[in-house]
């Protein structure tokens, strides 16, 4: 096994990379040094679409010294969402690892070594006139909807900093010195509150390939592999989808490990996490933490932290933010927000409506019970979030992935991926039969099916950041899921 990393003293070393350590002296040079390259020639937008290295976080703050827009574009777009982004803002350059042959892209590219890694510096050619970018705009990042193309949330220095320095602020009691990046830095959530917050509190940040981190596409994950990771860099935090943290602690819980004792915080966002799995994983040693925020809020506005953590809630509002719940349940948020989307022209609101129901609790934690537009009113006339129940089905050890389905309906149905392929239907049901316990009866899972195939982009039933396209869903297994008399599982 690799030994562990030492941990160095408060600001010696700023971003880490295996043997390439830069303190703040010299990674200030190679951001002064890039911004100047980069902004010798005429641009506004420039793109990246990178692995996680030291090179991308230095081109991301080279970019806002050099007073350019970045455009961060994750690795799991499809190459159609690809060129869509790029022709969508206008980007006028494009920074890759390698020449990129399925783009299309023409002429010679410039290389460029930065912190170790050789780069290529794509001019891309003349488009028509692109969308309208807000004025100030110094971060596009592209929201995977569950239909069509991305949707481009234009970001301000003022709004991204607010949210760096509330979580600062927030989190100095723990004084973390080490995060490790555990997920893709084009990702808001890790770009914000895993890059520039540790950066902003002179605190260490590691970045790893993906493939080191047990991470392919946007829903491939090894276990095994990120435990290896974490063990070797000892992080005191880290940022986790609730799909890596279910991963990661069932696999320690199944292989009779834990997780290192360095970890202070794993704050886990992105989908709802639930109490079970939270107290799951901190049962083998993930101090595992849930928080809620959006890219138009400019990244993370709630979050649970230890001595002031209510488990299957969101959290309390960081000091950037400001939530309200209006009169149907709707959260809004105020106090970070994007400077509008891409190609429109109006303002954001003081107050953003999120488009997700839920409510604040008498000591202000917030609890998100899920989407707006996705609540079923059953055919008894009760109104359910389905993404409420599926967090209490994926709470169960034996399900992996779940999508509930109930509108006009007596009672809810629900599609079911195990968590293990050889999971038996026995044990299925008895998973369902756990959930419901602590579910009130409208609420109660009366049918399920086994899902005919994976949630993943490549079946189709996800989109690219791993949501369940659930019209998709719904639609290859209507006839199982409406015909009651048909068994509770495909043959």
């Amino acid at each position: 096994m690799t030994p562990p990393i030492p941990t160095p003293p408060m600001g010696e070393v700023l971003l880490r990379q295996d043997d390439l350590a830069l303190p703040r002296p010299a990674l200030d040079q190679l951001v002064q040094q890039t911004a100047e390259t980069l902004g010798a020639a005429p641009r506004r937008v420039v793109a990246t679409l990178l692995d996680n290295s030291a090179a991308w976080a230095v081109l991301d703050l080279a970019l806002a010294e050099a007073g350019l827009v970045h455009l961060p574009i994750p690795g799991f777009f499809t190459a159609p969402q690809i060129a869509h982004v790029l022709q969508a803002s206008g980007a006028d350059a494009l920074i890759t690892a390698a020449v990129m042959d399925l783009l299309g892209l023409t002429g010679t590219p410039r290389p460029l070594t930065l912190a170790g890694t050789a780069l290529a510096l794509h001019t891309l050619a003349a488009r028509p006139v692109p969308l309208p970018l807000p004025a100030g705009t110094q971060k596009i990042t592209f929201t995977s909807g569950t239909t069509g193309n991305p949707k481009g949330v234009c970001l301000g220095a003022a709004g991204l900093d607010q949210v760096a320095q509330g979580l600062v602020q927030a989190l100095a009691p723990l004084d973390i010195r080490r995060h490790l990046c555990a997920l893709p830095l084009p990702v808001l959530l890790e770009n914000v509150a895993g890059l520039l917050a540790p950066l902003a509190a002179g605190a260490e940040c590691v970045v790893l390939p993906l493939a080191r981190l047990g991470l392919e596409g946007s829903s491939r994950f090894d276990p095994a592999t990120f435990h290896a990771a974490v063990m070797q860099t000892r992080p005191h935090s880290l940022i986790l989808l609730p799909q890596m943290l279910r991963a990661w602690a069932g696999w320690l819980a199944a292989t009779g490990q834990r997780a290192p004792a360095s970890l202070r915080l794993v704050a886990v966002g992105g989908a709802a996490v639930g109490e079970t799995l939270l107290l799951a994983a901190r049962q083998v040693g993930i101090p595992a933490h849930e928080g809620y925020g959006l890219s138009e809020g400019s990244s993370v506005q709630t979050l649970n932290l230890p001595g002031a953590d209510r488990a299957g809630s969101a959290g309390r509002p960081l000091p950037h933010a400001r939530v309200h719940v209006d009169d149907r349940g709707q959260i809004h948020v105020a106090g970070s927000l994007m400077l509008g989307y891409l190609g429109d022209n109006a303002p954001a609101p003081v107050w953003w409506p999120t488009g997700d129901v839920g409510h604040l609790d008498e000591d202000g934690f917030l609890h998100v019970r899920g989407r707006l537009r996705h609540v079923l009113i059953t055919a008894f006339g009760r109104n359910v979030s389905p993404e409420w129940v599926e967090t209490t089905l994926r709470g169960q050890p034996a399900i992996a992935q779940a999508v509930v389905f109930g509108e006009a309906r007596p009672h809810l149905s629900a599609v079911l991926w195990p968590l293990r392929p050889d999971a038996s239907d026995a044990q299925l049901q008895a998973a369902v039969a756990e959930a419901n316990r602590e579910l009130p009866d409208y609420a109660r899972i009366g049918h399920w099916v086994r899902a005919r195939a994976d949630f993943t982009p490549e079946a189709g039933l996800a989109t690219a950041n791993g949501r369940p396209q659930r019209q998709a869903i719904e639609t290859l297994h209507a006839a199982a899921l409406y015909d009651e008399t048909a068994p509770a599982f495909p043959s």
